[in-house]
Formats: structure tokens, C-alpha cells, sequence
């Protein structure tokens, strides 16, 4: 548990300073999308605002995953980091539509937009984004949460450099739709996304089982286990993105619910979910069943 506290600070201050940074970018870049007029520095800017707001979101999870399970809550608030991940894809969801029907309306009536102005503030940018991916990279797969804003400031990066390769295309050849190019790229980037963290967050949600694990193998596994007769009602949902939880019927010999032999199978069963598998699934139950109820049973539900 001590562990668990350490990395969750870890976290916390991770993404305290990355919010810090984020916003300093967005208030730059609001300034500058104002100045120059851009589209694609405006997008830019709104990503960075949903970025801010999911970020934000991000670092209240964090420290709500950490409160103690009690009373009816018995998980605590571990599903906070799920609903924070689909409240920023579902943010990022909406700009990118916006994105896609600014960008193709500019294309077509190209406003001016001053070329070195646009480069300073896409340069500045890109510049906060890629110390908050370094900060962000060590982490980025401890949760859903993390991996979420890490993915939101390596979009926002490329975002940075679409901005800024417009800049020069319209400093150095006058090419105007280069700004309204820019913005469809950064859109581009951020629909796809927005669908890939909304089907994970759902995934989970939903109660799948993670797409990593095999149940045809998990049943294997457990069934392989010396006096396991048989494996039915089998289970696996995750709390969060990195609490996976399986409940089991396993079906016993008889003669282990009088020999002693019951303790040392779930032993065994438990050993078997946390070795043997690419995620580690640490919360089992397992009910144990004997094989003549077993029997009756299903002549009972046959």
C-alpha cells in the first residue's frame, strides 16, 4: 500500500506540473491565435483548452483514486481515472469536429495570416509540449488517466509542428490554405484519438474482459489445476485500467472439500491468474462447487 501512495503522488505531481506548463502554452497561444488570426493556431488553442480541462480532470482522478474504499463504496473512487479518460475524449471529440468543418471552409476563402507571428507562437508551443512529454513518457503507461494525457500532449506537439510548417509555407511562398491544411491535420489527429480513449474507456465500463487475456486459456489454466473437474461462470472485469477482477465456479472432486485439499487448490488458482498470464490478475474469488451438485445442477437449469 505504501507503494501505492508513492506512485500515486508521483502522479500527481507529474501531472501538476504538466497542467502548469499547459496552461502557460494555452495563454500564449490564445494571445497569438488572436493577433494573427489563424485557424490553425486557433484549433491548436482549443486543444490545448481541452487539454487544460482534461488535465485538470486528470489531476482531480488522481487524487480521488487514492481515497480509501468505505461504506458503500467499496472500490473507492478507482473508476474516477475511467470517467476522466471519456470526459476529455469526449471534449476532444467535439473540437475535432469543429476542426474538420472550420478548416474545410477556410480552405476554400483563405483569410491572411501573418507568417513569422504564426511561427514565434508555434515554436513557443512546441517547445512547453516537449517537456511535457518527457516529463509525461516514464509514466505513460501506469493508467488509462496517464495515458491520456500523455497521447493529449504528443497530439498537441504534432499540432505545434503542423502550425508551424504553415507559418513557413505562408511566410516564404504566400500560400494561405497552408493555415486551413494545418488545421485539418491537427483535426486528423485528434478524432481518431478521441475514438480510440471513448472505446477504451467503454470497454471498461461495459465490463469486458481485457483484450489481452485469452479466456479460452484462462479456463485451460485453471482446469489444468490437479482435482479441478471443470470451470463455469467465468468472469473478468477491471475496476480501472489496471485493476483486473475474475470471479469463478470451479467445480472439485468431493473428496477435496474432506481432505484438506481445498485450501492448498486456491492457493494454486491464485498463483496460476498472477503468473501465468501478460496481466497479472491479482483479485480472484472462486466459489468452489462439488461435482455431484454441479451435476444437479445443470440437470436442474437443463
Amino acid at each position: 500500500m505504501a507503494h501505492d501512495h508513492s506512485h500515486g503522488s508521483s502522479s500527481r505531481r507529474q501531472l501538476a506540473i504538466v497542467f502548469a506548463i499547459v496552461a502557460a502554452i494555452f495563454v500564449f497561444q490564445l494571445i497569438g491565435s488572436i493577433v494573427t488570426g489563424s485557424l490553425a493556431l486557433l484549433i491548436d488553442t482549443g486543444h490545448n483548452a481541452v487539454d487544460l480541462i482534461g488535465i485538470g480532470i486528470a489531476l482531480f482522478a488522481a487524487t480521488l483514486v487514492n481515497k480509501p474504499a468505505s461504506g458503500q463504496k467499496t472500490w473507492g473512487f478507482r473508476r474516477a481515472e475511467v470517467l476522466a479518460a471519456g470526459a476529455q475524449a469526449t471534449l476532444l471529440l467535439g473540437l475535432g469536429v469543429y476542426s474538420l468543418v472550420e478548416g474545410i471552409r477556410r480552405f476554400f476563402v483563405p483569410p491572411e495570416v501573418p507568417g513569422p507571428g504564426l511561427l514565434l507562437f508555434g515554436a513557443i508551443g512546441l517547445a512547453g509540449n516537449l517537456v511535457s512529454i518527457v516529463i509525461l513518457s516514464a509514466s505513460k503507461e501506469d493508467s488509462l488517466n496517464l495515458k491520456a494525457a500523455f497521447l493529449e500532449v504528443i497530439a498537441d506537439a504534432l499540432g505545434s509542428v503542423a502550425v508551424i510548417l504553415a507559418a513557413l509555407a505562408i511566410w516564404l511562398f504566400g500560400w494561405e490554405r497552408a493555415d486551413a491544411v494545418a488545421a485539418l491535420f491537427i483535426a486528423a489527429l485528434i478524432v481518431p484519438r478521441a475514438f480510440s480513449i471513448l472505446r477504451e474507456t467503454g470497454s471498461i465500463l461495459l465490463e469486458a474482459a481485457p483484450k489481452e487475456l485469452d479466456l479460452e486459456k484462462v479456463t485451460e489454466h485453471i482446469e489444468s489445476v490437479e482435482h479441478v473437474q471443470e470451470v463455469h461462470d467465468l468472469h473478468v472485469t477491471r475496476i480501472d485500467s489496471n485493476l483486473p477482477v475474475l470471479t469463478a465456479h470451479v467445480v472439485l472432486a468431493d473428496e477435496c472439500f474432506y481432505d484438506g485439499h481445498a485450501p492448498r487448490i486456491l492457493k494454486a488458482l491464485q498463483e496460476c491468474l498472477t503468473e501465468h498470464f501478460e496481466i497479472a490478475i491479482e483479485h480472484s474469488t472462486f466459489q468452489f462447487d462439488r461435482a455431484v451438485d454441479a451435476a444437479e445442477e445443470t440437470h436442474t437449469h437443463g
